[in-house]
């Protein structure tokens, strides 16, 4: 399977401290996973290449106002988790993407991500659209959340849609390698990092 460089974006999930980083809300909730694959290395190597190859970068945070007035005052499920522990505020230290995964001159930095599906309350449409971007290739946090609901609305708008699986990490090693194993080859090209390196034009 060759890709397209020129419309191709790699989309990095809430790479941000509450996820990746020793003191973040959430890191030890996904540490175990973390380490287990390796992901956060893999992304940044993945990404400096991708970004060498001429792949459009695109950094989606997760970010809320102090007291999450954005959303339902009754938050259930995953966004209970997030208020109760009160992770990815504005203007704290959590809420900024790791600086291993900084964004660089000519990345583009989505903004208005405040649920799951990253294309949901955002302009990451539009972006893609306007760059004429038919590929993207996600990875981040949570493997069987974000990631895997931004992967079925990016398969239902038309998109070629990668899943990267060193890329990715969730709260427990069964929900990742679930995800993994029966929901992304539904909607998407599961590959390594290595795999899309590789299946990038001219490599």
């Amino acid at each position: 399977m060759a890709i397209d460089v020129a419309t191709t974006a790699l989309v990095l999930i809430e790479f941000q401290n509450d996820f990746t980083t020793e003191g973040g809300v959430l890191h030890g909730a996904v540490q175990p996973v973390m380490d287990a694959t390796g992901m956060l290395r893999s992304t940044v190597e993945l990404t400096a290449s991708a970004r060498a190859a001429g792949v459009t970068v695109l950094h989606a945070p997760i970010s809320f106002a102090p007291g999450y007035g954005e959303i339902t005052s009754h938050p259930y499920g995953i966004l209970k988790g997030v208020v109760d522990g009160n992770a990815f505020v504005k203007g704290t230290w959590g809420v900024e993407i790791t600086d291993a995964l900084a964004p660089q001159d000519g990345d583009i930095v989505i903004e208005g991500k405040r649920g799951l599906d990253t294309f949901a309350s955002t302009n990451l449409d539009f972006i893609l659209r306007s760059k004429g971007i038919k590929t993207i290739a996600l990875a981040g946090f949570l493997t069987n959340c974000c990631v895997e609901s931004t992967m079925r609305t990016g398969y239902e708008h038309g998109y070629q849609v990668v899943t990267l699986s060193d890329c990715v990490a969730a709260t427990s090693k069964e929900e990742h390698e679930n995800a993994l194993t029966y929901d992304f080859p539904m909607f998407s090209h599961p590959m390594t990092a290595t795999e899309f390196l590789q299946a990038l034009s001219g490599h």
